[in-house]
């Protein structure tokens, strides 16, 4: 594991946002929703996730998640993913998204 600086840990943009809606994403190599997400202050994106072991569509939507708002955009497939949603992996490798213990303004920032 490489060491980072508090430096380091502040240029990360982890952000909560608000889960808007959630879409199918059938094009995805592997099985995927695309969510609209937002973000207060820093407007609404969207990305893909590989949430569909755990998560239905309806469970997501209004549900609060952190994301990584400030890496570039990305292309994925046909879809332009602009953020990172974050999550754990279980014990199958399957994604658990990162919990918000209570609801907090979107936008805030993990500190």
């Amino acid at each position: 594991m490489e060491t980072i600086t508090w430096n380091d840990f502040e240029k990360v943009e982890l952000r909560a946002g608000t889960i808007l809606e959630a879409l199918e994403y059938p094009e995805a190599r592997k099985p995927a929703y695309k969510v609209r997400v937002d973000f207060g202050e820093f407007g609404i994106k969207w990305s893909s996730a590989q949430i569909t072991k755990h998560y239905t569509i309806n469970e997501l939507v209004g549900r609060q998640i952190a994301g990584v708002i400030n890496f570039p955009k990305k292309q994925i497939g046909k879809f332009m993913s602009e953020f990172l949603v974050t999550g754990f992996t279980d014990e199958n490798g399957d994604i658990v998204l990162t919990a918000i213990e209570r609801p907090v303004p979107n936008g805030s920032k993990l500190i």
